[in-house]
């Protein structure tokens, strides 16, 4: 592996950000789509009479491992792409200063804390959406718990980068010295 000239010292080929992020985005996709297998089924068996509901089950299992081999396959691409094997477009670009550090430290805990007290009602609002979107349905549109799942979102996205950047900078600043 070839390190680069930056200025006077050598750099290393670091990780890339990402990793901890997507894991995370999956364990919750995964939960979300545990919790709205039974909704979904419902749903589907309601327009569709002559569907099994073994199908639909095999269809949302089908779609997480699609998911997650993709993610998977997506994260390693980034990983050896940083560690100069492939693109260069996505070499990393060293370790982030201390007050980054702390910044992503705040970011983590106060994303993740919005994010957990809107966990529940986000989760609700999805299942609430299945039905309105599988049985044209509008009169059970809310849109309170419409914006409590885009705050959920949001927080939990800012949240999950967050302590991605946080993990994977604090071991960048460690391989760099």
């Amino acid at each position: 592996m070839e390190t680069k000239k930056h200025g006077d010292r050598d750099q290393l080929p670091l990780l890339a950000y990402g990793p901890i992020d997507a894991a995370l985005g999956y364990v919750v996709f995964y939960v979300f789509v545990d919790r709205a297998t039974s909704t979904v089924v419902e749903v589907v068996s309601t327009a569709i009479p002559n569907m099994s509901p073994s199908v639909v089950r095999l269809g949302l299992a089908v779609l997480l491992w699609f998911i997650l081999v993709v993610t998977f396959l997506d994260q390693l691409r980034r990983q050896l792409a940083a560690l100069g094997f492939g693109s260069r477009g996505e070499q990393s670009r060293g370790a982030p200063t201390d007050l980054r550090l702390v910044g992503y430290l705040v970011a983590l805990l106060l994303g993740g804390t919005i994010a957990a007290w809107t966990f529940e009602p986000a989760v609700q609002a999805g299942i609430s959406l299945i039905w309105i979107v599988g049985t044209l349905d509008p009169t059970r549109f809310a849109l309170l718990e419409f914006v409590l799942m885009i705050v959920f979102f949001v927080s939990f996205a800012s949240a999950t980068r967050a302590l991605d950047r946080l993990i994977i900078g604090s071991i960048r600043k460690l391989l760099t010295g």
